[in-house]
């Protein structure tokens, strides 16, 4: 199979059976199952951006286990104010990245 470009001046032109770079890498996070794991992640690195430096300051640990997001902090007044907001934190969670990722938060 020959590579060499449809239009002489143009090398660069796309021929009709290839597909863009974030297409192939898109399907082959649908392939291997990855889009949800890449969804976590990237929530826990959010985590500051979301809920703000005060409230990241005092957290210890966040992970997600079945997704649940477990949310491990020092101080608990800030503990209990943020179980009686839990379904604003869940739609401020869910909406940084863009589906519905996490079912539930725990706050430890």
């Amino acid at each position: 199979m020959s590579l060499r470009p449809l239009n002489p001046r143009s090398p660069f032109m796309r021929k009709a059976d290839t597909i863009s770079l974030k297409d192939s890498i898109e399907a082959m996070l649908r392939a291997y199952k990855l889009n949800g794991k890449l969804s976590e992640v990237q929530l826990i690195a959010s985590w500051e951006k979301i809920m703000g430096k005060a409230i990241a300051m005092k957290t210890q640990e966040v992970f997600v286990r079945n997704r649940k997001l477990f949310v491990r902090l020092t101080s608990a007044p800030l503990k209990h104010e943020l179980n009686m907001a839990k379904a604003k934190v869940l739609t401020l969670i869910n909406a940084e990245v863009g589906e519905s990722v996490i079912d539930d938060v725990v706050f430890l």
